[in-house]
């Protein structure tokens, strides 16, 4: 065992002065079960203050909420314990269903209401005159171990957020600066499909992290919005560099001749990508200037008789422009945030941000976990109710609350009893402090010192990310068990019986969300692929372009869920398509197309029947049934006849870079496109204004 960190030190205590501060006030204004604060306390602390301070708001917020259903519902129902147990579980499935679908700080809320539910409703369901008692104590209690645990850790030494946020930030970015000087150099050994995916899951988890930015305690806070833009900007990056990394390949591997002024501005962009972080505003602004106007000379003129690769060329040089831009504006925004780390006053936003409802949301997961704990509730209840077990209402709860705690995993089992486990580990613990050290005190300073010890040594391993999973086990199960009991009056048949049902409640929930929510990862990578196809085929099928920002946050989202799970395949695992850069290509040439279609009017009756197309084969694939891609592909080849022979404006030339990227992206292997129409008798450069 290594020897604990002075990060690790400071965290462990910053968490027993929270608990000790919280137990000293429920013990000074005589609480019924001090011991919650003192749990409450250590499952807020965190090693960051915003992220203690954003746990804080939502569990204040989630306790209240469920408190005050409660206080509703028990006085009403109580006379009728199969409606009452049906109106709990109800309540409990569908706070979940609302967590497990909202991925961002804010699910804690609605978890924490669905299980402080079945912490106020289940003592009182045998006293109905109690609930309001009982709430009022809870909420106390709770109450004091949140806003304990926030002060401390943001008052003392206050650990913030900024220096992990902006590692990860800037080592995403240098991932993504790599991959594109590895394309632009034509480098062998360009980042695989695996690193593609890995750069992914880098920005989602990055923007998951950024969430508690906004409650942080250092200047960092100040810079949310233009953290957040960045996080857009590199998500937007990542399918214009997968499709410059195909068209480059594509152009060099056909044996046609390059306009010999490419490949010297392809290493000055690459250049440029290196230099810019260290140049001021002014001087990239001028570059990017420059860059944009070499591209506009490279790209040539598109009539009804240019050739395929004259097209791709065009397709090469707009993401190329697009590229720019991406990384123009990406540097401007990470001088925003230096600055703004640095005290200075937060600038305007430069752009539009993207909300975190655009990340990826499986209903039928998030039903499947609101019916195991639905499910695991009720059992226990049942068992509760014909037994008259006098202690089956902590089976209940435990239940409730565990089934919570790992509702967002795939398969929750695994977590559920690791945590049994280490319940289990801590019974002589609880025993020791129940039965022999606590009763035998009578002052707080005492009782501080015997707790100490062990608190400190659980801080610790809590303090790794490695182990907390196992010391948070350990330190619920053992105050967790004093905060069930008078620990004046605890006795050691009261221990037994209240143990046995905590191991009850959590192995219950195990065996439901073994028969409910145990899928596999190739299961849920599969869920994930046919919500792409599916979306794909909604945005292809609809009447006007979505909003492109969104869907590329949420396909890179996938692509970051998809990467966690392929990482977990076994051998024996059916294959999954692993190229889901290529979905998001797809999704925004068709967002492209929609545009295009709408601007130019004069062409849509050669682009709807190409959206129909796409409609119907994604829909095929995600159905499982056959596709019909031929046809797409010749509806593709005669769209793009009609659309180069229409008059040159920025929408036709979106409409041929879509049409190029839908047929690299969905055939290629296919022979190259041959114009049918004759060439117009003049041409001028179609290149989009730089608006």
């Amino acid at each position: 065992m290594k020897a604990p960190t002075g990060d690790e030190v400071l965290f462990s205590l910053k968490a027993y002065v929270a608990a000790m501060a919280a137990l000293y006030l429920s013990l000074m204004i005589d609480l019924q079960r001090p011991f919650w604060s003192v749990t409450t306390a250590y499952i807020v602390s965190q090693n960051w203050a915003g992220a203690v301070r954003s746990k804080a708001i939502f569990r204040l917020g989630g306790t209240f909420i469920g408190s005050t259903a409660m206080v509703f519902a028990v006085p009403r129902l109580s006379a009728y314990p199969v409606l009452m147990v049906g109106a709990l579980a109800l309540w409990v499935g569908v706070c979940l269903y609302i967590a497990v679908l909202d991925r961002t700080p804010r699910s804690y809320m609605f978890m924490l209401a669905g299980y402080t539910a079945g912490m106020i409703a289940l003592p009182s369901v045998t006293n109905a005159a109690t609930v309001f008692d009982t709430a009022l104590t809870r909420v106390e209690e709770i109450s004091l171990g949140i806003i304990c645990a926030t002060l401390v850790h943001s008052l003392i030494l206050p650990r913030g957020i900024a220096p992990v946020v902006m590692n990860r930030l800037d080592a995403a970015v240098r991932d993504a600066r790599l991959w594109v000087q590895a394309v632009l150099r034509g480098d062998p050994k360009a980042r695989t499909a695996r690193e593609r995916r890995a750069i992914a899951n880098d920005i989602t988890q990055l923007r998951l992290l950024s969430t508690h930015v906004p409650f942080d305690t250092g200047n960092i806070r100040w810079t949310a919005r233009s953290i957040t833009a960045m996080q857009d900007r590199m998500a937007g990056l990542t399918p214009i560099v997968s499709s410059l990394e195909d068209r480059l390949r594509t152009l060099r591997a056909s044996g046609a001749p390059l306009p010999p002024d490419l490949e010297p501005l392809l290493g000055d962009i690459a250049a440029w990508t290196e230099a810019g972080r260290s140049s001021g505003d002014d001087a990239n602004r001028a570059t990017a200037a420059a860059l944009r106007r070499r591209i506009t000379d490279v790209m040539p003129a598109v009539d009804a008789g240019s050739d395929w690769n004259t097209m791709l060329l065009v397709s090469l040089c707009t993401r190329l422009r697009e590229m720019v831009d991406h990384f123009e504006e990406g540097l401007a925004l990470r001088r925003d945030i230096q600055a703004g780390l640095n005290g200075a006053p937060p600038p305007m936003p430069r752009m539009p941000i993207t909300s975190n409802r655009a990340l990826h949301h499986d209903h039928g997961i998030a039903l499947l976990s609101a019916l195991a704990a639905a499910f695991a509730l009720a059992a226990c209840c049942a068992f509760w109710i014909g037994t008259a077990w006098t202690y089956g209402a902590n089976a209940a709860l435990f239940a409730v609350i565990f089934s919570c705690f790992f509702a967002t995993q795939d398969n929750p089992v695994p977590g559920i009893m690791e945590f049994l486990t280490y319940i289990t580990l801590s019974i002589p613990i609880s025993a020791i402090y129940l039965l022999g050290i606590l009763p035998a005190l009578h002052s707080f300073e005492m009782v501080a010192l015997t707790i100490f010890p062990t608190a400190f040594i659980l801080g610790i391993f809590m303090a790794r990310p490695t182990t907390f999973g196992k010391a948070m086990a350990m330190l619920f199960g053992w105050t967790g068990t004093l905060a069930l009991h008078d620990t004046n009056t605890a006795d050691l048949v009261s221990f037994i019986d209240s143990t046995i049902a905590q191991n009850i409640g959590v192995a219950v929930a195990a065996i439901i969300a073994a028969l409910f929510r145990k899928i596999s990862a190739e299961y849920s990578a599969r869920r994930i692929q046919e919500a792409n196809w599916k979306e794909l085929a909604s945005m292809a099928g609809a009447d006007g372009p979505p909003a492109r920002a969104s869907f590329t946050v949420r396909m890179l989202d996938r692509i970051g869920l998809l990467h966690t799970r392929l990482a977990e395949r076994t051998k024996d695992s059916e294959p999954v398509e692993e190229d889901t850069l290529l979905d998001l290509r797809i999704g925004n040439e068709i967002a492209e197309l929609q545009r295009a279609r709408q601007e130019l009017p004069v062409v849509d009756v050669a682009i709807r029947p190409v959206l129909d197309g796409l409609a119907a084969c994604f829909r095929a694939r995600a159905a499982g049934t056959a596709e019909r891609r031929e046809g797409v592909l010749r509806k593709i080849d005669y769209a793009l006849e009609r659309v180069n022979g229409a008059a040159p404006c920025v929408p036709r030339h979106r409409a041929i870079v879509a049409l190029v990227g839908l047929r690299r992206s969905l055939f290629p292997q296919a022979p190259a496109y041959q114009p049918v129409l004759a060439a117009a008798p003049s041409a001028t450069p179609d290149v989009p204004s730089a608006s």
